[in-house]
Formats: structure tokens, C-alpha cells, sequence
């Protein structure tokens, strides 16, 4: 028979691992490439030192004479706050009582609530990886209508998100949890379930998921388009400037200048990630030195090379971004990896409040930290 107690053993003893397991390597080639660690994290903080860079720790000096002095490190103190995620499964009483008599019909159940919670966390967090930590999917150029928008970038997975419009400082919300019915790819526009009164008012303003401004990890888009990262300002700073190229129309030069100048700066360029539409126009410029790739050699995943370098595409990449990235510069702070959150009771499933149903959370308390930020290029096609 099967009983709450039983339920929770097997969320914990079998679902756990499998869950794991899953989303460690299946989000994308590269999250499964960064570094997972808990050593960087203090309290509730992630925490790193970055070397600034050269400090003559190594230099010659006279047969006979005095051994030379060399510098220490210097360092960039890093202290950014670990992102708690979070994810759900409901299982109703009615379905748990159906399914007692029956471990085949209670598996079922949990495997299909678990499916959809592993395909969620995959898809939010591939999302995240590409995000500025603020859920921004786009901002208005213009508007149609009430209800109508042309955004700066559309994605067909737009279609559906419950979004909110926010300030231009991102730092407050003008209109919350309006959901996109329909997106346009071909015009960059989308239709929200609400009209808005001031809508010729809100051109220039960022779309985003709705209730996680400020809560996501710090993408990439953060670590390219913010003035600012980790709280030091860029202008200031050139350590957290990575490589940016505004180019009308992509060349295969574009893309070799990119690479030869991130090794310039001392980097080494050992993913290309991109749209799909952008992987073909990178296969077709790179056509006589590509190599398809099969999905043994890339653990999973199909990709092209270009000057040996694996291309990949990303359905949560901008359409015109290139981003030309080393994976061992990058570190996941994580307090821990995926676990159940328990109540008092050491129980997993419990009862929604006013509800006829009960509801297990997955929880990854996290922080992406780039450790060399000027070693990172991206390549935007304007055009």
C-alpha cells in the first residue's frame, strides 16, 4: 500500500539521484563543462579572489647574486549572494488515494511529475545561464497597440511566460504577470493577455520573467552588457571588460580576430555557443575546415568545429549573439547540489495549505562566478 512515508523514501532514496544526475548533465554542453563547487561559498555568500593578473612571480636574476624579490598576487575580492531555486512537484490527494492500492499507477504518477519538473529546471536554468540575474527576455522598441509590443529579440519560447514590464533601472515593476498568448519571430513582436493604458510610454523598457527581478544567477549577459559586474564598474576596471564585436554582417574574419585577440589577452577559446540559425552561417563561412561532430565525442551533443573549436547551439542563445567562451574560467558556487527541502519532521511531501494536495520543492541555493571576464568574446551580428 502505498502511504506518505513510502512516497518520501522513494523521492529521497531513488528520485533524488536520478534527478541529479539529469540536470548536472543533461542543461547544456556549457553548464555540464563549469565547475560545480562548494568551496568558494561562505555562509550564505559565493566568494572569490580573482587574480588581477601577471605579478612577476617568476624572473632570473645574476649566478652569484641575490635571489630577486618577486610579487605576490593581487586580487579582486568577489562576494556575490547565492540565488535560491527552486523547483515544484503537486501531487493531488485525489491522485494519491487512487493510486494506493497500485505501486505501478503511484510510480507512474511520480515519474511523470518528475519529468516535467526535470524539464522545467533544465529550461530555466539554460535560460539563466544567458541572463543578466534580472529575467530579462527583451526590451520594447515599439508598440503597436495596447497589447502589442516589438521587442528587441524574440524567442518562440516566449510564448506562454507570464512576464512583467520593470523600470528602466530594472530596480521596479510597472506592470506584473501579464502573459505572452502569442509571439511573432519574424517581427520580433508579442501579444500580452492584458492591455496597458500608457503603452506608447514604455518603449526602451525590459521585459521579464515575471517575480525573479534581481533573483536569477549572473549570466552572460550580465558579464557582456552590464556596466558594471560583481560590483566593480567597468569603466574602471578593465579585468571585468570582456571582448565585444558589433559587426553588420558576419565574416569568417570576424570571428578568427575574435578568437586571435582573446588569446592575445591570455585566453583560450574552448566553446563557440550560438543560435541555431547562427551555427549554420558559422558551418557555411567555416565550410572547408568544419568537421561534424557525432554526439559520442561531444557527450550528448551534436555541434560543428570551427579551427577546432566545438560550435554549439542554444535555443536561449540571442539570435545574433556569438559567444566565443572558455568553460574553466567559469565556477557554480553552490552551497550544496540538488536536495529535497524537508520539514521539521524530516518529511519531503507535505500538505499544501487549503489544499487537497501535497507538494515536494527541489532547492539549489547557487551563483555563477566568471573568474576571468576580459578572457571572454562575443560577437553580435547587427545587421
Amino acid at each position: 500500500m502505498i502511504t506518505l512515508a513510502n512516497a518520501d523514501a522513494a523521492l529521497k532514496d531513488y528520485y533524488l539521484d536520478a534527478v541529479s544526475g539529469q540536470l548536472n548533465e543533461g542543461i547544456s554542453p556549457f553548464y555540464s563543462a563549469i565547475e560545480k563547487s562548494t568551496q568558494y561559498v561562505y555562509g550564505k555568500n559565493a566568494r572569490c579572489a580573482l587574480i588581477k593578473g601577471n605579478n612577476n612571480r617568476v624572473l632570473t636574476a645574476e649566478e652569484d647574486g641575490e635571489l630577486p624579490e618577486s610579487a605576490g598576487n593581487s586580487y579582486y575580492d568577489v562576494t556575490m549572494p547565492l540565488k535560491n531555486i527552486f523547483g515544484t512537484v503537486t501531487i493531488s490527494d485525489k491522485a494519491m488515494r487512487a493510486s494506493q492500492d497500485s505501486s505501478g499507477a503511484f510510480v507512474n504518477l511520480l515519474n511523470a511529475e518528475m519529468e516535467g519538473l526535470v524539464a522545467d529546471a533544465k529550461a530555466s536554468f539554460s535560460r539563466m545561464l544567458f541572463g543578466d540575474g534580472n529575467g530579462l527576455i527583451g526590451r520594447i522598441v515599439s508598440a503597436t497597440n495596447s497589447n502589442t509590443f516589438k521587442l528587441d529579440n524574440t524567442k518562440s519560447w516566449y510564448q506562454g511566460l507570464v512576464v512583467d514590464i520593470a523600470e528602466i533601472t530594472l530596480d521596479s515593476v510597472v506592470k506584473q504577470k501579464v502573459q505572452i498568448v502569442s509571439v511573432n519571430t519574424k517581427t520580433n513582436t508579442i501579444v500580452l493577455s492584458e492591455a496597458i493604458s500608457d503603452y506608447s510610454d514604455l518603449v526602451g523598457y525590459p521585459v521579464v520573467i515575471s517575480g525573479v527581478l534581481g533573483k536569477e544567477i549572473t549570466g552572460l549577459a550580465a558579464i557582456f552588457d552590464d556596466t558594471s559586474l560583481y560590483g566593480y564598474a567597468k569603466s574602471s576596471n578593465p579585468f571585468f571588460n570582456p571582448y565585444v564585436a558589433n559587426v553588420d554582417e558576419l565574416t569568417e574574419g570576424d570571428i578568427t580576430a575574435a578568437i586571435e585577440e582573446l588569446e592575445e589577452r591570455g585566453g583560450k577559446v574552448r566553446m563557440i555557443i550560438c543560435s541555431h540559425a547562427m551555427r549554420g552561417k558559422l558551418a557555411s563561412l567555416f565550410n572547408s575546415m568544419r568537421v561534424i561532430s557525432s554526439p559520442e565525442i561531444t557527450a550528448g551533443y551534436t555541434g560543428v568545429y570551427v579551427n577546432d573549436i566545438p560550435v554549439y547551439a542554444d535555443r536561449f542563445c540571442p539570435a545574433n549573439n556569438i559567444y566565443l567562451l572558455n568553460p574553466e574560467d567559469f565556477v557554480l558556487c553552490q552551497l550544496c547540489d540538488w536536495e529535497w527541502m524537508e520539514d521539521d519532521g524530516g518529511r519531503i511531501l507535505t500538505r499544501v495549505a487549503g489544499k487537497a494536495a501535497y507538494t515536494a520543492t527541489l532547492v539549489k541555493y547557487a551563483e555563477l562566478i566568471c573568474k576571468r571576464p576580459y578572457a571572454q568574446g562575443l560577437v553580435r551580428v547587427t545587421g
